[in-house]
């Protein structure tokens, strides 16, 4: 049972609040918290030129900034501190604070906490946004005032005075944001789980462990839904507290949605054919698996067949950028993993020229050479993580045999001109880099729109 949001509006008012991060979801919370009457300070490792007319607009509104390498020195004395979702709760100085008194928390587990809206949480290593999209295109196409926030959308707690109880809320939540998160979801989706952000976490279990923390707080009534065919979430059937449904490519499910014989199905009943799905892939067919399955109890099956015969995709996934000189350019630049890539190009009826490499997240790129070179025609790798990517496709070519073209470029722009020049008519190239952005971009999406300015200038 989530709180009435009273209780928040009472216990902020007043107190000494910090937020770390000034970033997408902090703006409106530090404007939203200013609203309630909290005293706000906000802390960014960012400079004022980085931050340039957000720093004005937030000092013209009374709010002290700490910002550059030291920011957090500054951190003492606050009753209520709110984190930024990648900031671990073990960071020296939140546990600092916490010895001291601090209540520490984020946007999300506020939102969480105190929505009246029936939520409907996403997790996984891999699928999530556009399982996160599908579900809301689903219960909008059934009449519902949909919500959708969490990693994508808007941030939401500043809107939560906005969403009713017979609103629908379609969060996307990474392994970050549900460390701390002790709330319930009334359904949790787990997509599948496969190594990702080991530079982030501990190990493994730690990653294994936050996707936990989506149905830990659930109660009998409420669902968890769980891929079947990933080994490690088959595992959480047994740990659920509320109800259980599977999803499957592979097998029919009397009490699930799966995949038979060319068609998707859900409980039984056929929902659609896979070629009359616009987003093309296994991959996808299992993102609408579980957002079907998510969603049985509230949106028909007309509807569902409505989302999944016109609903194009989400940007920077499989998304088609153009056509020249009888080669077709694709920007996948959510390909953040390993076996993110490998479902990518596996949804294509032959081997791409594929551009890869990025942020080193300490998650092995055996996968990808292993399981990926049959769909692979030429490689051309860059940042930080390419010559570890290189050298699983040497060690590929001398356990096996198989030997994939390589090329080593220092920039995204030497890529493209490299896969043009290397591409013959009716070749595929897909930027979809198995690895995250950050040593040369801000986030996946700059890095997708900077490919697809570069394609779109050939």
């Amino acid at each position: 049972m989530r709180k009435d949001f009273s209780e928040f509006k009472s216990f902020i008012r007043g107190k000494n609040t910090a937020v770390i991060g000034i970033g997408v979801s902090n703006i409106p919370l530090i404007d939203f918290l200013l609203d309630l009457g909290a005293n706000v300070k906000a802390f960014d490792k960012k400079n004022r030129e980085q931050l340039n007319k957000i720093a004005d607009y937030f000092e013209k509104k009374g709010v002290e900034l700490y910002l550059g390498d030291k920011y957090l020195d500054q951190l003492e004395g606050f009753e209520v501190i709110f984190k930024s979702p990648s900031m671990r709760i073990d960071h020296e100085a939140l546990v600092k604070a916490k010895s001291e008194g601090a209540y520490i928390t984020s946007e999300i587990e506020e939102f969480v906490r105190y929505c009246k809206g029936k939520i409907y949480a996403v997790t996984g290593s891999d699928g999530k946004t556009t399982t996160t999209t599908v579900i809301s295109k689903l219960l909008s196409e059934e009449g519902f005032k949909t919500w959708i926030g969490g990693n994508i959308g808007i941030p939401l707690f500043s809107k939560i005075e906005e969403i009713s109880e017979e609103d629908k809320v379609v969060l996307e939540l990474s392994s970050f944001q549900l460390m701390t998160m002790n709330s319930q979801v009334d359904v949790a989706v787990v997509t599948n789980i496969t190594p990702n952000h080991l530079d982030m976490h501990k190990d493994m279990d730690e990653y294994i462990e936050s996707k936990k923390n989506i149905f830990k707080y659930q109660d009998n009534s409420d669902l968890l839904v769980i891929n079947t065919e990933n080994d490690i979430t088959a595992g959480f059937r047994n740990e659920a507290i509320g109800k259980v449904r599977e999803f499957s490519s592979k097998r029919k499910l009397e009490d699930g949605a799966y995949f038979e014989d060319g068609s998707l199905y859900i409980l039984g009943k056929e929902v659609c054919k896979k070629n009359d799905i616009v987003i093309k892939g296994m991959h996808n067919v299992e993102n609408y698996l579980a957002a079907f399955a998510a969603t049985y109890e509230e949106v028909s099956i007309q509807s569902m067949k409505a989302v999944a015969t016109t609903f194009g995709g989400v940007e920077h996934r499989s998304e088609f950028v153009r056509e020249l000189d009888g080669v077709k350019y694709y920007n996948d630049s959510i390909g953040s993993s390993p076996t993110r890539t490998i479902a990518t190009i596996k949804a294509f009826d032959k081997p791409v020229i594929l551009i890869a490499g990025g942020y080193d997240k300490k998650i092995p790129f055996e996968p990808l050479a292993y399981e990926g070179n049959k769909y692979i025609k030429e490689l051309i790798l860059l940042g930080a993580t390419k010559e570890k990517i290189k050298h699983v496709f040497d060690k590929l070519s001398t356990e096996k045999g198989i030997s994939i073209p390589m090329h080593m470029v220092d920039s995204l722009d030497e890529a493209v001109f490299k896969a043009r020049d290397l591409a013959k008519t009716e070749d595929i190239v897909i930027l979809s880099p198995a690895c995250a952005s950050f040593d040369m971009f801000a986030n996946f999406e700059i890095r997708g729109n900077k490919f697809k300015d570069i394609v779109s200038g050939l």
